[in-house]
């Protein structure tokens, strides 16, 4: 279907394509971006996006990979899985079934502006491999990127009036969700997604919730102290602090806790000042101000530094002996800034990760059989081993949270999936009937000896045979009847 057709295609149209061809035009995006890297590029610069290699590292390039998995593996995770014989139940012979996956039909992407392309570009490339119309609606201040985001999507080929651009505005979400949507999918802090879900619930209209996060970093007493620094630092500053999974809560095993220090002293020497974003700031000022009320100091800082309470730009911070219930270990934010956490026994980092509210990621630093059996233990969506953040650019790989980091989850075969419901098709071949056929005296017993037969205990199922072939002959000489007794057989009234 060439451009100028495909442009001008309703939904209905888009829908009848075949997952194979509508999978291949939603991956040729990844062409367009390639060929537009630069301006790409220069619409993501911000106060907090300086760096035109993070913007490449961290939105271009995994955007492409997950676009090239959807042409790629798309067709085969959406196509019908049809059920075999195997395992069917004897009491459904003849019975075919398979199970389609079709478009849920209108789906809302309410975009974060910490990461522009990345995140709505895979949100909107699976709701549109899936079959359905996506209305896209950009955070205040990435109006310019979206829209090109969405000009090339259509220059691949997506229809323009299945991909729709929405003012950056609140109220052209609220407006959209109060006409009605089949789905709605949010990247942004956990305020807003109960204000999301409560409208949503007016609906019933279904919700992928992506929320942040306030992540933890378990550093045990074999980790390789020098790598872990060396991540911490690269999680703390990357995008300037503004990451869901960045390093929030370092718990730190006690008797290894000086060396962490001492490795991250020298990590974060000479860093850089660091922007906060506007939205972000207020709430960080004053997590910062009654952490420092509550005594804890900055082992970064040379000397007491109380510049990070009165203006945006500051360096980064890492506060010493936090405890778990203060308010700046409990509270997604986004800005460099970091808690030193000490446990002593594994059991008590694991208990402050799966009791914390948020529990998006977390980090697990030290030998890989200890990392393995703590990670096995944590109750959250994504767990890395002596490494953080990275991973998770993985195109293959779902992402999502739990609590109020949120539900559900985007990328991934699972993240396209989700795009779609199922629906049975259940089709009853040949000419055995049995429940339609009239009920006879015999029916009961018959299939409670069948359900002991085929259920039940091995020492039970030579009586339930006898009983069973009885009750076929019963049933066999027996008239038919219009009814099943009412009572057990057993019963002293029958």
């Amino acid at each position: 279907m060439n451009r100028e057709k495909q442009s001008s295609g309703t939904l209905e149209q888009w829908q009848s394509l075949a997952n194979r061809q509508r999978c291949h035009i939603v991956a040729a995006a990844r062409h367009e971006i390639a060929a537009n890297c630069n301006e790409l590029v220069e619409l993501c610069r911000s106060a907090q996006r300086t760096d035109p290699v993070e913007t490449l590292s961290s939105e271009l390039i995994p955007l492409c990979a997950a676009l090239q998995f959807i042409g790629h593996r798309g067709p085969k995770i959406l196509r019908s899985q049809h059920i075999g014989l195997m395992g069917r139940p004897i009491w459904l012979w003849g019975v075919r079934s398979k199970i389609e996956r079709v478009p849920r039909g209108q789906v809302l992407i309410l975009a974060a502006w910490n990461y522009p392309l990345l995140l709505p570009g895979i949100q909107a490339a699976q709701g549109l491999a899936a079959g359905n119309r996506v209305f896209l609606k950009p955070a205040p201040g990435c109006e310019a990127v979206t829209e090109l985001l969405v000009n090339m999507f259509r220059r691949a080929g997506v229809p323009d009036s299945v991909l729709q651009l929405l003012s950056s505005a609140t109220e052209s979400a609220i407006e959209l969700i109060d006409k009605g949507v089949d789905l709605v999918v949010l990247t942004g802090s956990s305020s807003t997604g109960r204000a999301v879900l409560r409208q949503c619930a007016e609906k019933l209209t279904p919700a992928i919730l992506e929320l942040s996060g306030c992540d933890a970093v378990i550093v045990g007493k074999d980790a390789n102290i020098e790598r872990t620094a060396k991540a911490i630092r690269f999680g703390l500053m990357f995008n300037a602090g503004a990451t869901c999974i960045g390093p929030r809560r370092i718990l730190v095993a006690d008797s290894i806790k000086s060396q962490l220090q001492a490795q991250l002293k020298h990590e974060f020497t000479n860093s850089p000042m660091v922007v906060v974003h506007e939205a972000a700031f207020a709430a960080v000022r004053e997590l910062v101000a009654d952490t420092m009320r509550r005594g804890a100091g900055n082992i970064l800082a040379l000397a007491p530094n109380p510049a990070p309470i009165d203006r945006a730009s500051f360096a980064p911070i890492i506060f010493d002996d936090v405890q778990p219930d203060w308010p700046i270990a409990n509270s997604d934010f986004f800005a460099p800034i970091a808690s030193l956490i000490t446990f002593d026994a594994d059991q008590e980092a694991i208990d402050i990760v799966n009791q914390g509210c948020y529990r998006l990621a977390a980090s697990v630093f030290g030998a890989e059989a200890w990392a393995n059996s703590v990670a096995s233990q944590l109750n959250v969506g994504t767990i890395t081993i002596n490494d953080l953040i990275f991973p998770t650019a993985d195109p293959r790989l779902p992402f999502g949270g739990r609590g109020e980091s949120g539900f559900g989850v985007t990328r991934g075969a699972q993240g396209l999936i989700d795009m779609t419901m199922p629906r049975v098709v259940a089709n009853h071949r040949g000419a055995l009937f049995l429940h339609l056929a009239p009920k006879k005296p015999g029916d009961f017993d018959t299939l409670a000896n069948s359900l002991t037969l085929t259920h039940g205990r091995f020492s039970e199922k030579w009586t339930a045979l006898r009983r069973f072939c009885r009750g076929v002959k019963f049933n066999a000489d027996s008239p038919p009847t219009t009814l099943l007794p009412t009572t057990h057989p057993t019963d002293k009234n029958q």
